[in-house]
């Protein structure tokens, strides 16, 4: 399946589903995969607005973020993503957050 056709599938689903924050969490990675880094970070966003707590997105909006050159943005998304995770115990996210936060400071 390329990345357009996966696009093409979460869309249809996201249409029939707009307020499922998993639908949308796996629509916004399709559009980071495809390279889309603008389309994914609209995604995360919409994700975070449906579920806050959703540490997998705050970490996807930092990538996305990254992706697009938005780095300050990025720094940020991680930070709040990394605060949010200490709410949720998601450890393995924190961690991951932690190591691409770590890597654009040291930039």
């Amino acid at each position: 399946m390329t990345p357009q056709e996966k696009i093409a599938q979460f869309r249809e689903v996201a249409e029939l589903m707009p307020d499922d924050p998993v639908v949308r969490l796996g629509l916004a990675s399709a559009y980071l995969e495809a390279g889309q880094a603008e389309d994914a970070v609209r995604e995360f966003q919409e994700t975070i607005r449906l579920k806050p707590d959703y540490t997998a997105a705050h970490r996807g909006l930092g990538r996305s973020l990254e992706k697009a050159g938005r780095l300050e943005e990025a720094k940020a998304a991680y930070r709040k993503g990394i605060e949010v995770g200490r709410t949720t115990g998601d450890l393995q996210t924190i961690k991951e957050m932690e190591v691409f936060l770590r890597r654009l400071v040291n930039q």
